[in-house]
C-alpha cells in the first residue's frame, strides 16, 4: 500500500479543518477563555524559555500537530540523522553536523567508521594553532606578531563565522582585529584590508574544494596584496592557512598543508560553523570558549534527540512554523533578536532556513502541492521597530515573529537593558492583542482618525528568553534553529541538505565571464536581454 501524499493524510486534513475555526478566533478570545494560557503554552530546557502562547493555537491544535509529526515519522527521521544514515538523498551523504560537537568518547559511525576521533583531531590542531597565534608565538614572515585575521569564504564559510564573531565579540581578544571577506565585488576586499599591515595579517581561505569562484578570487587577490608588501613567495606560508580538503590546490597556492584544517562531506556548508570553518571564531574567543560553544550545541542536540514532543523546543518551533505557513497562510518569519551582538543572526538564519527548505519537490522527486520554505528575515531590536514593524502591526500580511532576548546584558548601562526588555514584551503584547476601534475612540480620538490608530492584533509570535548570551548559549540557539528546520523538512518530505538551486547561476556566470572580456559579439548566444546587457556593459566599461 502506497504512502498517501502529505495533503491527503488524515492528520493534515484534520489540521486543515481545524484551521478554519482558528482563523475566526482572536488571541484576545483565546486568552480570555484560558486564564492560565501564558503558563500552559510554555516550555523550558537547556536554559532556554519558550513562550508560544501568543500563537494562534489551542491545546487541540498542538495535539493535531503532534499527530502530524508522528504520522510523518519525524522521530524516525531524527534517529536516522543521529545514526549517520545517508539522509541527504540526492548527494548520497550522511548529515552529521551533530558529530562536530559530540564528546570525545562518543561513537558515531559513517560507513562503519567512528568519525568522532577524526573531529577531535582537527579540533585539537585548531586549538594548538589558535593558541600560538593568540599568545604571539606564531609570527609573520618579518617576525612581527599577527594582529589581524581576515576570513575569506562565502555562504556557510562566511555567514556562520561572521555571525559568531559578532555574537561573541564580548568574549573576543580585544588586541586583535577580525575582518570577513565574502563578496566577489572588489570593494569588499579593498575595504576589509585598507587599514591593515600585511606584516601583521593572517588570512584564512575557507573553501572545501579550494576552487570556489568567489573565495579563490579573493584569496588570490589577498596573496597578491600580501606579496606586494613582503616581496617573497615564502611569506605565503606564514600569512595564509586553509580550511579545505584539497591538499594539492592548497599546496599549489603556497600554503603549508600542515596548516590546512579539513572537514568532511557529511557537513553541509550552512551547518559548518562549528567545524574548522569556525577557525576564525576560535582565534577570536579562544579554544576554551569555542569548546563551550560546542557544548551548547551538543546539549541542544541531546534535548532534540531525547525530549518528548510536547516539551521539545526544536520540535515545537518547527511544528508552529508548519502551522503558520501551511494552515494560516503566513509566508514569512521575522527573527527579531533584542541583543545588538546578534545583529547578524537573522542573516545567518536566512541561509540555514531558506537554502534548506527552499525546495519544490519531495525526496522522491514529485512536485509538492503545498507551501514549503517560509522566508526568514529580520533585524535587531529596537532598530526594527523604527523600520518595518509598521508593516507587521498594521499591514495586510500575517508575519509571525520570533523575539529573542536575554535577562542579563553583557554591557549593563543604567536603565538600558530594562528599556530594551520592556520593548520585547510590549511588542509581543501589542502584536497579539492590538487595539480595537472602540478603545481608540474611547480615548477621545475623532471618528476620522480612529481607524488609522486601531490595531487588529492577532499577530502570532514566540518569545525565546535566556539568561545571557554566552558561547554555550549561542551554540544552543543555533542548534535550536538547525533542528527546527529539520522538523519542517521532515513534515514536508523534502531534502533539507542539498542546494541544487544555487548551481545554475554559477555555471552561467562562468560562461559569461569570457564573453564580458571579449571584444566581439559573435560569441553571444544568450537570450536577447542577456546579450543586450553584455553589450551595454562592454560599452560602459
Amino acid at each position: 500500500m502506497s504512502t498517501p501524499s502529505l495533503t491527503q493524510r488524515p492528520e493534515w486534513q484534520a489540521l486543515q479543518n481545524h484551521s478554519q475555526h482558528i482563523k475566526q478566533t482572536h488571541l484576545r478570545a483565546l486568552f480570555a477563555a484560558e486564564p492560565q494560557r501564558g503558563d500552559d503554552l510554555t516550555t523550558e530546557a537547556e536554559g532556554i524559555f519558550l513562550d508560544y502562547s501568543k500563537n494562534r493555537v489551542t491545546a487541540e491544535t498542538m495535539q493535531l500537530l503532534w499527530s502530524l509529526a508522528a504520522a510523518c515519522d519525524v522521530g524516525g527521521h531524527v534517529a536516522a540523522m543521529f545514526r549517520g544514515d545517508a539522509i541527504n538523498l540526492t548527494e548520497k551523504r550522511a548529515v552529521l553536523h551533530t558529530a562536530l560537537r559530540a564528546p570525545r568518547l562518543a561513537t558515531i559511525l559513517v560507513d562503519g567508521r567512528n568519525v568522532v576521533p577524526d573531529v577531535h583531531v582537527v579540533l585539537d590542531r585548531m586549538s594548538e594553532f589558535a593558541t600560538r597565534v593568540r599568545d604571539g608565538s606564531w609570527l609573520g614572515h618579518t617576525g612581527k606578531r599577527i594582529r589581524n585575521i581576515v576570513n575569506i569564504g562565502i555562504g556557510g564559510s562566511d555567514l556562520g563565522p561572521v555571525m559568531a564573531y559578532e555574537a561573541l565579540r564580548h568574549f573576543a581578544a580585544r588586541d586583535m582585529t577580525f575582518r570577513f571577506v565574502s563578496n566577489i565585488d572588489g570593494t569588499d576586499f579593498a575595504e576589509a584590508t585598507r587599514d591593515l599591515n600585511p606584516e601583521e595579517t593572517l588570512f584564512i581561505a575557507a573553501s572545501k574544494t579550494f576552487t570556489t569562484l568567489e573565495t579563490m578570487t579573493n584569496a588570490r587577490t589577498a596573496r597578491a596584496w600580501c606579496l606586494a608588501a613582503l616581496k617573497d613567495d615564502a611569506a605565503v606560508a606564514k600569512h595564509f592557512v586553509a580550511v579545505s580538503t584539497n591538499a594539492a590546490e592548497v599546496s599549489k597556492f603556497g600554503i603549508d598543508t600542515a596548516n590546512m584544517f579539513g572537514f568532511w562531506d557529511w557537513v553541509g556548508g550552512r551547518y559548518s560553523m562549528d567545524s574548522s570553518i569556525g577557525l576564525s571564531t576560535m582565534l577570536a574567543i579562544g579554544p576554551d570558549a569555542f569548546r563551550e560553544m560546542l557544548g551548547g550545541f551538543h546539549a541542544m542536540d541531546e534535548h532534540f534527540r531525547t525530549a518528548p514532543v510536547e516539551s521539545n523546543l526544536p520540535m515545537l518551533l518547527g511544528l508552529l512554523s508548519v502551522w503558520n505557513n501551511n494552515f494560516l497562510g503566513a509566508h514569512t518569519v521575522a527573527v527579531l533578536p533584542y541583543d545588538q551582538y546578534l545583529k547578524r543572526f537573522p542573516a545567518y538564519l536566512q541561509q540555514l532556513t531558506m537554502e534548506s527548505t527552499g525546495k519544490h519537490v519531495t525526496t522522491a522527486g514529485a512536485s509538492v502541492d503545498y507551501e514549503t520554505g517560509p522566508i526568514y528575515w529580520g533585524e535587531p531590536g529596537t532598530n526594527g521597530q523604527h523600520s518595518f514593524y509598521q508593516l507587521i502591526h498594521q499591514g495586510t500580511r500575517l508575519i509571525p515573529c520570533d523575539f529573542i532576548a536575554f535577562a542579563r546584558s553583557q554591557n549593563p548601562l543604567g536603565r538600558h537593558h530594562d528599556l530594551l526588555m520592556a520593548n520585547v514584551f510590549a511588542q509581543a503584547e501589542a502584536l497579539a492583542f492590538g487595539k480595537t476601534l472602540a478603545e481608540v475612540t474611547a480615548e477621545g480620538n475623532p471618528d476620522w482618525l480612529a481607524p488609522h490608530r486601531s490595531f487588529e492584533g492577532n499577530r502570532p509570535s514566540n518569545v525565546i528568553l535566556a539568561e545571557s548570551l554566552t558561547p554555550a548559549m549561542l551554540g544552543k540557539l543555533v542548534a535550536l534553529y538547525e533542528h527546527s528546520v529539520f522538523v519542517q523538512a521532515a513534515i514536508w518530505n523534502i531534502d533539507a541538505f542539498d542546494q541544487w538551486g544555487v548551481e545554475l547561476g554559477k555555471v552561467l556566470a562562468q560562461r559569461i565571464v569570457p564573453e564580458l572580456e571579449s571584444a566581439t559579439d559573435s560569441d553571444l548566444k544568450h537570450d536577447s536581454s542577456t546579450n543586450a546587457l553584455i553589450r551595454r556593459y562592454r560599452s560602459m566599461r
